[in-house]
């Protein structure tokens, strides 16, 4: 799952004739209300291109409120960890309402998330997707959601979702692999990609999917508020 877009930089500091470097680990701030930590970025026109443990993210200039440099780790400093695991009560409770403000099924959100990240929102995954819903922080920004946050994570990837069934006329199959390898990915191929991962992750969901909905009423997401 990925989405980046972006846009010009409104604050004096970062701005040259053409292109600058900054390196330290930095704070950027999105006119989304979103925020994320980099380790440098470089201004190239009216770009920004920030440099993460995962590779790069690309921002034009106007979405960028500000960037703080952070101070430098010490040898010992620890990574401050995501917010400790919500209550399985608790996150259904917040995945139903998600998928309810969006008018998705609930157990088909609960098994994208049970999939993704095993209904944990402290889960990070090697590549940088964040909680339940697995986001990627330019998803997030672009969702214009906070993924540290459970509600907001869920509420996101049920955003991102139903923006997918749409896209792909509620085809489920085709929308769960935008999902997971990006829209351009399936439209590349005009169908689900021929990745092993991607194609083992929409199996996975779609059963889990199928789980769910034979549950009896008492065992399944608890409908939202």
């Amino acid at each position: 799952m990925r989405v980046r877009r972006w846009a010009a930089l409104i604050f004096v500091p970062l701005i040259v004739v053409s292109s600058s470097v900054c390196f330290g680990r930095e704070l950027i701030y999105l006119n989304s209300g979103f925020s994320l930590e980099v380790e440098s970025h470089i201004q190239q026109n009216e770009t920004i291109v920030c440099r993460t443990s995962t590779g790069t993210l690309e921002f034009q200039a106007s979405d960028v409120v500000r960037i703080e440099p952070l101070p430098e780790r010490t040898e010992n400093a620890a990574a401050a960890p995501l917010p400790s695991a919500t209550a399985p009560a608790a996150t259904d409770q917040l995945l139903a309402q998600a998928a309810a403000e969006q008018g998705l099924p609930p157990e088909l959100v609960r098994s994208v998330a049970k999939i993704e990240s095993g209904l944990k929102q402290n889960a990070v995954s090697v590549k940088g997707a964040i909680g339940l819903m697995q986001l990627m922080p330019a998803t997030a920004a672009a969702l214009g959601v906070q993924p540290t946050l459970a509600g907001e994570n869920a509420l996101g990837g049920a955003k991102y979702l139903r923006e997918l069934l749409l896209r792909y006329h509620y085809d489920s199959g085709l929308a769960l692999a935008a999902y997971n390898a990006g829209p351009g990915a399936v439209d590349k191929y005009h169908g689900v990609p021929p990745y092993v991962e991607t194609r083992q992750y929409v199996l996975k969901v779609l059963r889990e999917y199928e789980r769910q909905q034979k549950l009896p009423a008492s065992a399944t997401v608890p409908a939202a508020r």
